[in-house]
């Protein structure tokens, strides 16, 4: 056996079982990739993979244990690659963070000029998706960390750090009847007060949807969402136009750059969340990634995040 084999192993595994996908992925023939995982599983005397004629079809009971060990073997693998890259170049490489676009549009430019005047050999890439997609990135080693608020606590093999926390605002043209409340009385908006307008906010994916469900099947109320967007620019755009009241993360609204728009508070309609970091467990990472984790947060020192992402036996954690 050798690690050529657990490459094709685990390219297959994650181009879904078709080996033409991972042949090409890694640059060489599809019957070259059949062929080596055939000798494998020869060799182990097990069949990894289920079959339907020459199709791939899912990973047999074996095949489950066995793409686990390859998990780890080419984990550390990679891992000996970057501890040879951190000494042999400390303050240069690359850094792929995948977030939410409210996150690369509000969060991190505050975080990313600092980050460059103190690593202006390390080249930056965001790559924005929504929760799950992000959750892959990593968890697959295509990005080094993931920045949004669902999804990435609930998946297994990464480790969620909170960054910060934030609450609802609603936002509304400055002749909107709503307006007419004194700040004061806006802390007593209700959700009856909301249904009698038409609503504009984020995809179920995105920024604390599934509170705004929530709360509204709680109070036993239909919104009419007329208008779903995955960023809250959008959803600021349609409720300037008049198209309905716009409910977005509050970072995502400054007075004095939206000045066309009025917003209110609606933490006490929506409730509190919060934002995290994800990174995979067991992952090596270069010292620049955890001086970004603590630019983050003060409290994501480098020993805390060393401690949480050690290998253990639970499949995910949430720290607190």
């Amino acid at each position: 056996m050798n690690l050529q084999q657990f490459r094709f192993v685990r390219e297959t595994i994650r181009r879904n079982f078709n080996l033409t996908e991972a042949a090409r992925t890694l640059y060489t023939s599809q019957p070259g990739v059949s062929k080596s995982i055939i000798e494998f599983e020869d060799e182990l005397g097990i069949k990894i993979f289920e079959r339907h004629g020459k199709r791939l079809k899912g990973l047999t009971k074996p095949g489950v244990a066995v793409a686990a060990v390859i998990d780890r073997i080419m984990r550390e693998v990679d891992n000996l690659k970057k501890v040879s890259d951190e000494f042999a170049q400390r303050d240069e490489g690359a850094l792929v963070i995948a977030c939410t676009h409210t996150q690369a549009r509000y969060l991190l430019p505050k975080v990313i000029p600092a980050f460059r005047k103190r690593f202006p050999k390390v080249h930056v890439s965001l790559a924005e998706g929504n929760p799950e997609h992000l959750a892959r990135l990593v968890l697959h080693e295509q990005a080094d960390l993931a920045i949004a608020t669902e999804t990435l606590a609930d998946t297994p093999g990464l480790v969620a750090l909170p960054v910060y926390s934030w609450e609802h605002t609603l936002v509304v043209p400055p002749d909107h009847p709503l307006t007419s409340l004194t700040s004061s009385a806006a802390r007593h908006l209700t959700l009856e007060h909301l249904a009698q307008y038409p609503i504009v906010t984020y995809d179920r994916a995105f920024s604390g949807r599934r509170a705004i469900d929530a709360a509204f099947e709680e109070a036993g109320i239909v919104p009419d969402i007329v208008l779903e967007a995955i960023d809250a620019d959008v959803v600021k755009t349609y409720a300037d136009i008049g198209l309905g009241i716009g409910i977005i993360a509050g970072m995502a609204f400054d007075p004095r750059r939206d000045k066309s728009l009025v917003g209110m508070p609606a933490g006490h309609l929506f409730g509190q969340h919060t934002t995290s970091v994800a990174i995979k467990r067991g992952v090596f990472l270069r010292d620049y990634v955890y001086v970004l984790l603590e630019m983050l947060a003060p409290e994501l020192t480098r020993d805390r995040v060393a401690d949480v992402i050690a290998p253990a036996t639970a499949a995910v954690r949430q720290v607190a």
